[in-house]
């Protein structure tokens, strides 16, 4: 069993002051990714080149020294590795080809950990070169979110085209899950393999969905794919984190079964710790207050230590860190959560 600071609150300790990392903690905010990125190539290219991704995973902990480090990847290299089309555009993100109901029987996975071996050896590289108190999480998306890229071919403000897909086309829609979940749960089984000790399942756009929705759409997916890690892997921790869920949280975290519960920062404190009864929470500063800093900083760190005190936490934000982030307020930001001041 780990001693380490992240895996223990992932088994239910309460820690103070609680481990603490950042969802897109590599990235633009940073001087030094953003000279790695200009070398790259595409965005892609980045994702693929394990070189390059083990430096740009490593930069934050050593500037920082967060208590984990996610890999660094993109949700959207499994429907790539499917097959699909797969560009990053400056100013509008990624672009795929929209997939119609005829696509959907015609996916082919048989090639998939193939594609995605270069992450696979960013993950057994980064388990060789991190801190030993770091613990290195891996990633990927829920089929849900995945879903609204491939079937809109980009994001969207309210993932309307994905809906009426699923609406017209049900049969189709549930076949694409399906695939979606045996696919990404291979995939977190051979991040496993690879190095990853805790993983996080990003379903960014489950806020869109009405009840019936969220849990065909989303909780059902992620059961299925919690199921399927748990067979090979029963005690490796999974992160659930449906942006958006609110309301519905409760009953996701009983139905898909995930360890912890990643909230985003419009759950009031009441319910994060309501939630956090029954296993740990992990989140929920609005990026936003990391942008301002200051008074606004302070607070909203203040606010999540005081509410979540008593039980399993690990602080992070309610979202990705924005490009716009000042370094400094990211220091302040950890000095405030380690040194429980205010």
């Amino acid at each position: 069993m780990s001693d380490k600071a992240m895996m223990r609150a992932l088994r239910g300790e309460t820690l103070s002051p609680p481990p603490i990392w950042m969802m897109r903690q590599a990235g633009r905010y940073l001087p030094e990714y953003r000279a790695v990125r200009a070398k790259a190539g595409s965005f892609l290219d980045l994702c693929y080149n394990p070189d390059l991704a083990v430096e740009v995973t490593l930069q934050p902990i050593r500037r920082f020294g967060f208590d984990a480090a996610i890999l660094f990847s993109d949700i959207l290299v499994i429907p790539h590795a499917l097959g699909r089309d797969l560009r990053f555009e400056e100013g509008r993100g990624p672009v795929m080809t929209p997939i119609s109901a005829g696509d959907i029987a015609h996916l082919d996975g048989s090639h998939v950990h193939d594609h995605l071996a270069p992450v696979y050896e960013t993950l057994r590289r980064l388990r060789k070169e991190l801190p030993g108190e770091t613990t290195l999480l891996g990633f990927c998306g829920a089929p849900w979110t995945l879903a609204t890229y491939m079937i809109a071919g980009h994001g969207t403000p309210d993932q309307a085209p994905a809906r009426l897909f699923a609406y017209r086309e049900p049969d189709a829609f549930e076949a694409l899950l399906a695939c979606l979940a045996d696919v990404s749960a291979q995939y977190l089984i051979r991040q496993i393999e690879a190095g990853a000790e805790a993983v996080q399942i990003f379903d960014s756009w489950s806020g869109v969905l009405d009840e019936a929705c969220f849990e065909r759409f989303c909780v059902r997916p992620v059961a299925r794919m919690v199921e399927a890690v748990r067979s090979v892997y029963p005690d490796v921790p999974i992160i659930g984190f449906p942006k958006g869920a609110n309301s519905m949280l409760e009953a996701y975290r009983q139905r898909t079964g995930v360890t912890a519960l990643g909230l985003d920062w419009t759950v009031p404190m009441s319910q994060a710790a309501k939630l956090q009864q029954e296993g740990p929470v992990q989140g929920n500063l609005d990026p936003l207050r990391l942008v301002a800093g200051g008074k606004a900083l302070d607070e909203g760190v203040d606010t999540v230590l005081r509410g979540l005190a008593d039980g399993p936490l690990i602080f992070n934000l309610g979202h990705g860190v924005t490009p716009d982030t000042p370094i400094g307020h990211v220091e302040a930001m950890i000095a405030r959560v380690r040194n429980r001041q205010g």
